[in-house]
């Protein structure tokens, strides 16, 4: 499953919706892979490499991804809401957020996103 649907945009393959996308950078931070976070982070909105955020995406175990809709608002700009359940030192987390994301040069970015 894997080989098919992230690991080509991990390797630099373009995502074919802002779904798509959210899905990868879902699975890059399970996979603890900051570097394709970072890349897939538009950069406008990127924040700067922090050794601590890094260290975080280890320390956390991810456990669901639910996408509740996917709005495509025009060719250049869509929505993604979603949940995704994870657990750091034992104890359970929700992160419940609506993404925007943008397409440039024919490649989705996250852009950014409300926290619900």
């Amino acid at each position: 499953m894997y080989a098919a649907c992230c690991e080509p945009l991990h390797n630099g393959a373009p995502a074919s919706s802002a779904e798509a996308l959210m899905r990868s950078r879902y699975c890059a931070f399970a996979l603890g892979l900051d570097d394709y976070i970072q890349r897939s982070w538009h950069p406008s909105t990127r924040p700067p490499r922090n050794e601590n955020r890094a260290d975080e995406i280890h320390k956390t175990h991810w456990l669901s991804l639910r996408i509740k809709r996917h709005d495509i608002i025009d060719v250049s700009h869509a929505l993604v809401e979603f949940v995704a359940r994870y657990k750091i030192n034992g104890r359970a987390f929700v992160l419940h957020e609506t993404s925007r994301f943008i397409r440039t040069d024919g490649h989705w970015f996250y852009l950014d996103g409300d926290i619900h």
